[in-house]
């Protein structure tokens, strides 16, 4: 009896560590959903402090916006110079995690000169990851 506690117990204190054991949000995204940075290429050179073009590509899953629960869909969240946030809480809403609640597939963003990096993630209704999560590669633009 005391080693069934012990191990519920290690259980429960590991999945409040690892990252790993954290589950995403629970809304379903459809097989095989794949979002994509269209544009700019993956290395490519932007113009420092002026605005440029970020296109989003989705493939097998739809765009709604924020508070419209539809199944298959979700809206897009343009991640720049930080890696993915957890995956069972609400995506962040900052100048590193810029929501695109009203259902926009592209967007001017002005970057200071240098090395960045872009990522794009799915959330639902609620802006919270889909199960499981849906996101791009992470690409380098360099500015200058």
């Amino acid at each position: 009896m005391y080693r069934i506690i012990a191990l519920a117990a290690l259980v429960t204190l590991a999945s409040l560590v690892s990252p790993t054991l954290a589950t995403a949000g629970t809304t379903p995204s459809p097989a095989g959903a794949h979002v994509y940075i269209g544009y700019p290429n993956d290395g490519q050179v932007v113009p420092a402090n002026k605005p440029f073009r970020v296109w989003f590509g989705l493939r097998y899953m739809g765009v709604a916006p924020k508070g419209v629960k539809y199944p298959n869909t979700g809206h897009h969240h343009l991640l720049i110079d930080t890696d993915l946030p957890p995956m069972d809480q609400e995506i962040p809403n900052d100048r590193n995690h810029l929501h695109f609640g009203a259902g926009e597939t592209e967007t001017m963003i002005q970057l200071p000169p240098g090395k960045h990096t872009l990522q794009l993630l799915m959330g639902d209704d609620m802006h919270m990851p889909h199960n499981p999560p849906v996101y791009s590669k992470k690409i380098t633009v360099i500015a200058r």
